[in-house]
């Protein structure tokens, strides 16, 4: 009888051994963005985990709280925390915002359409109150103060507006004052940044005198610098042709313009014929000297055996120089004296255009 006694009191005690071992529950389960509060090692059954989402999270679903069952093995807990809503705002006038989400965390980017600019914060995040970190920012139309005027310079054209301001794309035009150069654009635009674009300069120029030229000379002028725009000219001397602009101009950059040249007249390498030369036929004795002037073109008579027809062939003085076309042939004493019997330049001409 004792025997027994003992062995029921042994197996008890066993028991409750492993009653007590297996009901602790171990450390609870984590939730996704979410704390546990006064966290313990172990837990009896029967005692309670408390969650709390964390910080700019808030709770969409589920219950806080979890209790250890006498099983020693935690439920599932079923609490989901979600980032917290910021509300929606309206885009600023003239501009717009773009932003992911509206949840905690994410950023808001503000921008204002061309011709307007930001004033206030170009962010804005979502806080974890569910509110913005800055108000909706303003979009004011892009504005530029009266421009500077250059040294030596003045403004031809500006038309501000209301309060002396001008907006985004208006034109201010400047211009130098007297023998003074512009460098730069004469133009200037009210950028998008509120600033006017390039403002030009206006220099002393000084152009050194520039000399006589090769069979020609400056008229008037005196041995001295020269400012900006001012004008000088050339004249070639007697028999020479001026070649290229009569005047020349001081420019900017401190150097004349192109010079001319003086050319040579040609005299005409024939003694006897007829040419066409400024649209009259004329005997070449009849040329004053015998001579053209420089870049004149004249137009020598050839023959068409075949046809027995004459025709002109244009030939053009260069500097002095002349060719007399290939087909051309100077006609005989004889020939020449007649006059109006075979040469080229009297009997009938050719139809056809040579």
């Amino acid at each position: 009888m004792k025997v027994i006694f003992f062995f029921v009191f042994l197996c008890k005690i066993g028991v409750l051994t492993y009653v007590a071992v297996a009901t602790a529950c171990p450390k609870p389960p984590q939730v996704a963005n979410a704390a546990i509060l006064n966290e313990l090692r172990i837990y009896e059954p029967g005692q309670e985990v408390v969650y709390t989402c964390l910080t700019g999270f808030i709770s969409i679903r589920g219950p806080k709280k979890l209790v250890c069952p006498k099983t020693g093995r935690w439920g599932f807990p079923m609490l989901l925390c979600e980032r917290r809503s910021c509300p929606a705002v309206d885009s600023p006038l003239n501009g717009g915002f773009h932003a992911t989400d509206l949840k905690f965390q994410s950023i808001m980017t503000f921008s204002c359409n061309e011709g307007y600019i930001l004033k206030g914060a170009n962010i804005s995040i979502c806080q974890h109150d569910g509110t913005w970190s800055t108000a909706v920012p303003v979009c004011e139309p892009v504005t530029c103060p009266p421009p500077e005027v250059p040294t030596y310079g003045k403004i031809h054209y500006y038309e501000p507006r209301a309060e002396n301001v001008s907006l985004l794309n208006d034109v201010v035009q400047f211009e130098c004052l007297y023998r003074t150069a512009l460098i730069g654009n004469s133009t200037a635009y009210c950028m998008s940044n509120g600033n006017w674009s390039q403002i030009p300069e206006c220099q002393d120029v000084i152009c050194p005198y520039p000399g006589d030229i090769k069979n020609g000379h400056l008229v008037y002028a005196h041995r001295r610098d020269y400012s900006y725009r001012e004008v000088l000219r050339y004249a070639c001397k007697t028999t020479f042709t001026l070649d290229g602009p009569m005047e020349i101009t001081c420019e900017k950059n401190g150097e004349w313009s192109s010079k001319p040249s003086c050319k040579a007249s040609c005299i005409i390498p024939v003694k006897r014929g007829r040419i066409l030369y400024n649209t009259r036929k004329l005997w070449i004795e009849d040329i004053p000297d015998q001579t053209v002037q420089h870049a004149d073109t004249v137009f020598f008579y050839c023959k068409d055996e075949k046809n027995n027809c004459g025709y002109p062939v244009s030939a053009q003085c260069v500097d002095s120089v002349i060719k007399v076309p290939d087909c051309f042939k100077e006609p005989t004493y004889l020939q020449y004296n007649v006059r109006y019997g075979s040469l080229p330049s009297e009997i009938e001409q050719c139809k056809n255009s040579f």
